[in-house]
């Protein structure tokens, strides 16, 4: 339930952001913009890419991309948090099967009581099952936000960068199709970082770059921007806290471990009926 409950939350989130953007308000950001949004979140993020722009010769993309790497590296202690928790979850799965086994029938009774039994599990291992998701619900205003920053700033609209007018569209499809595959190398790596996966896994694993894509065809190639550069970080930063080919084998250690120890105490008690029949 907590994989397939981030993954939904991950696939409704882009779906909003598609709606919030439809439906943003396109007055200019200036420094007379008031109100906690405008003056205080998206003026702020406006003079912030400005500030950054102008240190690397106001270059406007290089701006959004430093940016956007601040950005990951103060959330990054809440991804560290979620690694840690998949980490715990992963760990108490075997258990989990055996309470789903044991409490199968659909009775509410029965229902009533795995819930109580997982809950129970949950807290003696330290796992907080919405706690996980508490990161994918923290970039969705982030992105919103960088958007309007980019869309109500009339020099981060009118920037250049590369071939991009910011505030356009890409002409090329460079960045949708670099941040669709981006996208599809940070989930691929988490799922194979997963000790095993299920059809939702799969179906989000390619889901969501094609979601990135069409939402990237239709926005400023600065947010495109934006996902090409925070996905590339999150390929990264998965290669470095949950390496899926270093996760298997410690899985595969731990279970090594595990077949030694049932064979001694398996000879240990073959040793001691033997000295009883003597």
């Amino acid at each position: 339930m907590n994989k397939k409950l981030k993954k939904l939350i991950a696939l409704s989130s882009v779906l909003s952001l598609a709606f919030l953007l439809s439906a943003c308000s396109t007055t200019p950001i200036t420094n007379h913009s008031t109100g906690i949004w405008d003056g205080g979140i998206v003026l702020n993020f406006s003079r912030a890419i400005i500030w950054l722009s102008n240190i690397f010769g106001s270059s406007y993309g290089i701006g959004i991309i430093v940016f956007t790497i601040i950005i990951r590296i103060i959330i990054l202690p809440l991804m560290i948090f979620q690694t840690r928790s998949m980490k715990k979850t992963q760990e108490i799965q075997p258990q989990l099967k055996a309470l789903q086994k044991k409490y199968s029938s659909k009775d509410t009774e029965t229902m009533q009581k795995l819930r109580e039994e997982q809950q129970k599990l949950y807290s003696e291992a330290g796992v907080n099952p919405i706690a996980g998701c508490l990161p994918l619900v923290v970039q969705l205003p982030i992105i919103y936000a960088l958007y309007q920053s980019i869309s109500r700033t009339e020099i981060l609209k009118s920037g250049q960068f590369l071939w991009l007018r910011l505030g356009d569209k890409d002409p090329f499809f460079v960045l949708p199709i670099l941040a669709a595959l981006l996208t599809f190398v940070s989930s691929w790596l988490a799922m194979k970082s997963q000790p095993e996966t299920n059809g939702m896994a799969t179906m989000m694993t390619i889901g969501m770059p094609l979601i990135i894509f069409f939402t990237a065809l239709n926005v400023p190639s600065a947010l495109s921007l934006y996902w090409v550069i925070t996905n590339a970080f999150q390929a990264v930063q998965t290669l470095v806290l949950q390496n899926p080919w270093k996760m298997q084998r410690e899985r595969d250690a731990k279970e090594q471990a595990r077949r030694e120890r049932e064979h001694k105490v398996a000879k240990a008690i073959r040793k001691a009926k033997k000295s009883r029949r003597k």
